[in-house]
């Protein structure tokens, strides 16, 4: 994986590549691609690798297992970004709330996976 990986996104000690179990490589690929523009290539029938700018990561095949990590995403428009998950099929969990850092959404994918949304 390291040496496909541009040096600009290897950050000493920073999440650098994240990988998921998903039931449905198809349905995790088009919810991801039309929530947030990820691009995937894959590599073979059970392992889709996303590629973005600061982190890349992968799906393959498995059970999900809600509640053990908690992904958060970056957002410069919280409502807009919210409109698009919703838009590709996921469901809103903890709608748009102010914490001190800012304000937040948390969504589940197809998978059941919980992920979140932040912004400023």
């Amino acid at each position: 994986m390291a040496d496909t990986q541009p040096k600009r996104k290897l950050k000493h000690e920073q999440v650098q590549y994240i990988e998921f179990l998903s039931k449905d490589l198809s349905k995790a690929k088009k919810f991801y691609s039309k929530s947030f523009g990820w691009k995937f290539t894959d590599y073979g029938p059970e392992y889709t690798a996303f590629e973005g700018d600061y982190v890349d990561g992968g799906f393959t095949i498995g059970k999900p297992v809600r509640g053990t990590v908690l992904i958060i995403l970056y957002s410069d428009n919280l409502e807009a970004t919210q409109e698009k998950v919703i838009a590709a099929g996921g469901t809103i969990v903890k709608d748009i709330f102010s914490f001190p850092g800012g304000r937040r959404f948390h969504f589940t994918d197809p998978d059941g996976y919980e992920l979140a949304v932040w912004s400023l």
